[in-house]
């Protein structure tokens, strides 16, 4: 599975044109309310007055992939260094004062968003939005603050992955499976390119791309649209709005060859092996593709009952656990792909030749109309417990909006999950489970010399 990163939130600066959706035109997931302010930034207002606390997002739609070349990690850095000051909050004091009103806060980067959020007591709202709107505009960035900073990132690249075995294949495996696309490049950056990263370039990205046009206020909690517009409007809606952003990607050439990269190390503890392959995204899949993917991935390996566990585990005994997994929530280009542990004792050659097969099987036989309907199910059911949930919404639409999709396909979920038929996602498996459009990705156990 690709590691996965925690985030941020929003926000807005806005005229009026408030957009209700229709509750009556598909199946509501969220009911959001919707208005944009004057100066083009979108706001998205979630009510649910379960308890009286709010949870305030602004999203950038920029991330990793955005980066000007030979500058990766510029995204990420520049997620560290909004928490340095502005002219009325002295550095570090804006994590502070939300934790002395018993608040919290974090942000997260991704290819495509970055995102900062808060959550709150619902009194303490306008105190966010306006702690969030001035750091917006307001960042006060020099040597000082920049250069200890892009050492902390220097020294979270070391930890997090240049010290870790499993993070190192992924990031290999990555560079291999996007041969020309900046998918290929880490969220966190290359070494070499982070330590050479200034003061200047983290203005001209801020500049560039922290605009209001290019940002998602996202608020859910006890409030609606109503209460929250003259906020917005009084703390986002005088922010001047900056130059369009047209979001240019390089797009992937023609896969020929599979690619297979591997890594042994004595910190591993646990053996792997993935195959991970290409897959259109929401945003790019023709169709209902996308949606029969996620279906695809739930039927063969999303539970202890699906087809992968189920042989490898259970049956031949010879894993410690299996499953798939797709990946569409990108601009550009999504990622489908299966795994499996092997058992002490067991070769990784003997599981990924168990791994091999059952996808080989499962393109030869296909699924059957009674696990299309048993996923189906189980995965419409889940999105009616995702609206208890404080921070499901807001990051569900959040992802969405950042990545070129709209509210109304995260409403319509359900119904095009339940519209899937069992010959899209055989055809969607064909067209996606290719040996030339692949990763293998193994992670073995280095033995002592001297072993065998």
């Amino acid at each position: 599975m690709p590691p996965l990163r925690l985030l941020t939130v929003i926000v807005g600066v806005f005229a009026l044109t408030v957009t209700l959706f229709a509750k009556t035109s598909y199946a509501a997931v969220f009911n959001p309310e919707s208005f944009t302010l004057k100066n083009g930034m979108q706001v998205v207002v979630i009510p649910n007055r379960r308890a009286p606390v709010v949870s305030h997002m602004v999203w950038y739609k920029t991330g990793a992939a955005d980066e000007p070349r030979g500058k990766s990690g510029i995204a990420h850095f520049f997620e560290h260094l909004m928490f340095k000051g502005t002219k009325s909050v002295p550095p570090g004091e804006f994590s502070k004062t939300i934790a002395r009103h018993g608040g919290r806060d974090n942000a997260f980067t991704t290819q495509d968003y970055t995102a900062y959020f808060q959550i709150v007591a619902r009194d303490k709202l306008e105190l966010v939005m306006r702690l969030e709107a001035d750091r917006m505009r307001n960042l006060v960035l020099t040597d000082k603050e920049v250069l200890p900073e892009r050492d902390v990132v220097l020294e979270e690249r070391r930890s997090r992955t240049d010290n870790n075995p499993g993070s190192q294949l992924w990031e290999a495996s990555r560079a291999a499976l996007f041969l020309n696309h900046p998918y290929k490049n880490p969220v966190i950056g290359w070494k070499h390119e982070i330590e050479q990263l200034t003061t200047k370039d983290a203005l001209d990205f801020y500049r560039q791309f922290y605009v209001p046009n290019n940002a998602i206020l996202i608020v859910a909690g006890d409030v609606d649209a109503k209460e929250l517009k003259p906020l917005a409007e009084k703390y986002y809606g005088v922010i001047p709005g900056g130059r369009k952003i047209v979001r240019h990607r390089v797009a992937e050439p023609p896969h020929l060859a599979g690619r297979r990269v591997e890594m042994a190390s004595r910190r591993v503890g646990q053996p792997s092996i993935s195959l991970n392959y290409l897959a259109p995204s929401y945003a790019t899949a023709e169709g209902n593709r996308a949606y029969a993917l996620q279906v695809l991935a739930e039927i063969f390996g999303g539970s202890s009952t699906a087809e992968l566990y189920r042989s490898l585990v259970v049956e031949q005994g010879i894993a410690s656990s299996a499953g798939a997994w797709f990946s569409p929530d990108a601009l550009d280009y999504g990622t489908f792909g299966v795994s499996a542990s092997p058992r002490p004792g067991i070769p990784i050659e003997k599981v990924e030749d168990a791994l091999r097969g059952s996808v080989k099987k499962l393109l030869k036989d296909g699924v059957s109309e009674k696990e299309l309907k048993r996923a189906v199910k189980s995965m419409v059911a889940s999105a009616v417990y995702a609206r208890d949930s404080l921070r499901a919404a807001p990051n569900i639409i959040g992802r969405a909006l950042s990545t070129g999709r709209t509210i109304e396909d995260v409403e319509n979920w359900p119904d095009r999950i339940k519209a899937v038929t069992v010959d899209q996602v055989n055809a969607a498996a064909r067209a996606v489970l290719r040996s030339e459009s692949s990763v293998t990705a193994i992670l073995r156990k280095k033995q002592k010399a001297g072993t065998k």
